[in-house]
């Protein structure tokens, strides 16, 4: 029997170490902040959400997932025989449609976009920005991620390979590393590429509120939330939020109590 938990852990630190390395050797943008200062902290919040999922949540998708296929609830299990390789990859689109829906609504519910604004808030954009999120905004997350799994009746093994690749695409596409133009327009055709996602992470609020997706791209390009290239380009576009550019606002105290201030 699988351990999911160090399967997750394996896939994240892998892709952690490959995008880390990745934007070492191949930088597409001047950092303006301190790097090892913002990994101290961005990292340390990992830790903190890890705690307080572990102390507030009863379960976690994983055995959500596994409860309802015990107990036969949910679409999915309510229908007999279905192979699970179409289950899995339907279930893998639906859930990415989920995340990109309710990343849209998260940036037009005011008290929401209180909450996930501390991710915007980050001055430079990186691997490590990938896993910067309000630990409320994770304890939401996950509820509406588990009513989806019971509902649909998700099969357990596709949480599983989801949660790898919403990590390891929220990393990869947060990564400040370069990318060949040719290959990132031909791949954000189908998954979201850095270059993509940075449009997302200007301080220009129409290009902020664009370019929602997480893994796929499909749904930006459908739905018309897609912006191709910032309007200052790569090199000059400013990253983070206009209230919170202290450098201050980069420690966990402070990222923590950014949803409750306006100052």
């Amino acid at each position: 029997m699988y351990d999911p938990d160090s399967i997750r852990l394996f896939f994240f630190i892998l892709v952690l170490c490959l995008c880390g390395l990745w934007e070492w050797r191949a930088p597409r943008k001047l950092l303006t902040q301190s790097k090892w200062y913002r990994w101290m902290n961005n990292l340390g919040l990992i830790a903190f959400n890890s705690l307080c999922l572990t102390l507030l949540m009863p379960l976690l998708a994983y055995q959500a997932a596994v409860w309802a296929q015990s107990n036969q609830f949910g679409l999915f299990n309510l229908v007999a025989d279905l192979p699970i390789i179409p289950v899995t990859i339907i279930s893998i689109i639906v859930m990415d449609l989920a995340i990109y829906v309710q990343h849209l609504i998260f940036h037009h519910v005011p008290l929401l976009w209180r909450l996930h604004r501390m991710h915007h808030a980050d001055q430079d954009i990186d691997v490590t920005t990938g896993t910067r999120f309000h630990p409320i905004e994770i304890l939401l997350s996950m509820w509406i991620k588990i009513t989806l799994i019971v509902l649909l009746g998700i099969p357990p093994i596709a949480v599983v390979i989801f949660e790898i690749i919403l990590n390891a695409s929220a990393m990869f596409n947060h990564s400040n590393a370069y990318l060949p133009l040719k290959l990132d327009r031909l791949l954000r055709k189908l998954i979201v590429t850095p270059d993509m996602h940075r449009v997302h992470h200007s301080v220009i609020t129409k290009e902020t509120h664009s370019n929602f997706g997480f893994f796929l791209s499909v749904w930006d390009l459908r739905f018309g939330t897609y912006r191709d290239q910032p309007e200052l380009g790569h090199n000059d576009v400013k990253i983070g939020i206009p209230l919170f550019q202290s450098s201050q606002e980069q420690r966990i105290d402070k990222m923590l109590t950014q949803p409750f201030r306006n100052e």
